[in-house]
């Protein structure tokens, strides 16, 4: 009897055992375009260490630094605004194929070409600022050329994708890598929806997670989130406040209440959710909260939180589909 009674108690815990998840998540973290990156990811299953993780990841972020970076003057993307004939390599031909998609998709609103206008504005890769109605409107000529351009908007979407399809490649399911723009898959350590904080739109907060607005659970499947707003990147000049979303359609900032668009993408037939999202995301702050609302409800594959101001207070808009934003 109790050598019975044994038996059942092992076979009750070897049950429990083969019953629970075999993860094994790692954390890694570091520096790239600008900011700190972050991963964490399961590597049950794999032959990835923490180290190769690292190292594989550092070197992709290496390689879109040298195509597409516009801080590098050795980058193919400022050789190439530079008026230098360059070979463009997998990652700036994608960043092009993406860029020239969007703009067709949006009306133009949301154009990789309009480095003129960021850099007349002193948002782009120049120093300059409050430009004049002629320098805004020869910026906008030259942008129609198509002889510069400027990816951040959708770069460090593209950045997510592209590490999250590598690390699917090596048998990575459960994932969240946060380069700014985060791509999410799968279950966090505790085996449930990843979540992450939206941050406050007050101007001046400049530390991710130092001023929450909600919290947001992360649909299982893949998906990429982003959010865009005018509450960071700024300036002010007698008294009226410049920010960074520019409408290349009329060629100045935009002013009106909304003051961040978090868009979620999960659509089952992109590879490119990340950057999908951080185009969308731009493209709401550009037309504004009514025409975002519409956008997003037309596409089945998006969710949103719309944060906005009216009568003086701040107020959330989310989509129907958006169940876990609080």
């Amino acid at each position: 009897m109790k050598t019975l009674r044994i038996n059942a108690i092992f076979f009750l815990g070897f049950l429990l055992l083969s019953c629970t998840p075999d993860y094994t998540y790692v954390r890694v973290s570091g520096f790239a375009q600008g900011g700190p990156y972050t991963i964490k990811a399961d590597l049950s299953g794999t032959s990835l260490t923490p180290e190769s993780l690292k190292s594989s990841v550092d070197s992709i972020f290496n390689a879109i630094d040298q195509s597409v970076s516009g801080y590098s003057k050795s980058s193919l993307l400022s050789r190439f605004n530079a008026g230098e004939s360059v070979e463009k390599d997998s990652v700036f031909l994608a960043l092009e194929d993406l860029g020239n998609r969007y703009y067709e998709e949006t009306s133009g609103v949301v154009d990789v070409w309009s480095a003129p206008l960021f850099d007349v504005w002193g948002f782009g890769f120049t120093p300059d600022s409050l430009p004049s109605p002629e320098l805004i409107e020869a910026a906008k000529v030259q942008s129609a050329l198509r002889k510069k351009v400027n990816f951040n908007a959708i770069a460090q979407g593209y950045s997510c994708d592209l590490i999250a399809g590598w690390l699917r490649s090596k048998g990575v399911r459960n994932m969240l890598v946060d380069v700014g723009e985060i791509f999410g898959c799968g279950v966090n350590p505790e085996g449930r929806h990843w979540t992450i904080g939206i941050d406050s739109p007050v101007d001046g907060n400049n530390k991710p997670g130092a001023d929450l607005k909600c919290i947001y659970s992360l649909p299982e499947g893949p998906c990429g989130i982003v959010t865009s707003g005018n509450y960071r990147k700024f300036y002010i000049r007698d008294g009226k406040k410049y920010a960074h979303t520019i409408d290349p359609i009329t060629g100045y900032p935009v002013t009106h209440n909304l003051l961040s668009a978090t868009i979620i993408s999960s659509n089952p037939e992109s590879v490119t959710n990340a950057a999908d999202a951080d185009a969308y995301a731009t493209w709401c702050m550009v037309v504004g909260l009514d025409e975002a609302r519409r956008f997003v409800e037309s596409r089945p594959y998006l969710e949103a939180v719309l944060i906005y101001e009216e009568d003086g207070q701040m107020k959330l808009w989310r989509s129907d589909e958006a169940d876990g934003a609080d």
